[in-house]
């Protein structure tokens, strides 16, 4: 089986922005599309952001065993179909997924041999500001958001790597050394 690469971390620390820099870094990484059931957020497309999945869909597909891991977050599903990964892995590429928590503990158990990095703030005090930067959420999601961070943030040494994004170019390229790294 191909590299897969987990990345996980509190909301807010920017893990799709880090995501975007190692893929620029390392060509070769393809980033997964993982399925959720929350609505779009402007400028999104479905099936390449995400597979948007009605609740009873998303489901429905987890009943039937079609993902390698899924979470609730934020009153939310979140999951990454298999056939993301199977796919990729057949055609022989890395594959990256951004996921949470959760899944990212899921992936450890099915897939022992998924190299997993923490993606950390530089202070907790970071996500705050960054979330309420976004302009996507509303004051009472950022609260909840902060109080799964802290759960999150207590968790980051279950992770073989841990990155802490203080400043992204020099962040993406220690993520690009760990990916690189595993890849021979």
């Amino acid at each position: 089986m191909s590299a897969v690469f987990v990345i996980t971390g509190p909301s807010g620390v920017g893990k799709g922005t880090l995501i975007r820099e190692l893929r620029e870094l390392v060509p070769e990484l393809e980033l997964s599309t993982s399925a959720t059931t929350r609505g779009r957020r402007a400028g999104e497309v479905d099936d390449v952001d995400y597979h948007f999945l009605e609740r009873d869909e998303f489901d429905r597909r987890v009943a039937a065993g079609d993902f390698l891991e899924h979470a609730t977050y934020s009153g939310n599903r979140y999951g990454t179909l298999r056939t993301e990964v199977e796919e990729r892995n057949a055609r022989g590429a890395p594959v990256v997924l951004e996921i949470e928590l959760q899944g990212a503990r899921q992936v450890r158990g099915t897939m022992p041999e998924a190299v997993q990095i923490f993606i950390a703030p530089p202070d907790p005090a970071d996500l705050r500001r960054r979330l309420e930067g976004r302009g996507t959420d509303d004051p009472e999601t950022i609260e909840a958001r902060l109080a799964v961070a802290e759960e999150e943030l207590a968790a980051r040494d279950e992770f073989g790597h841990t990155v802490v994004n203080d400043e992204i170019d020099r962040a993406a390229a220690e993520l690009a050394a760990i990916v690189r790294g595993e890849l021979g």
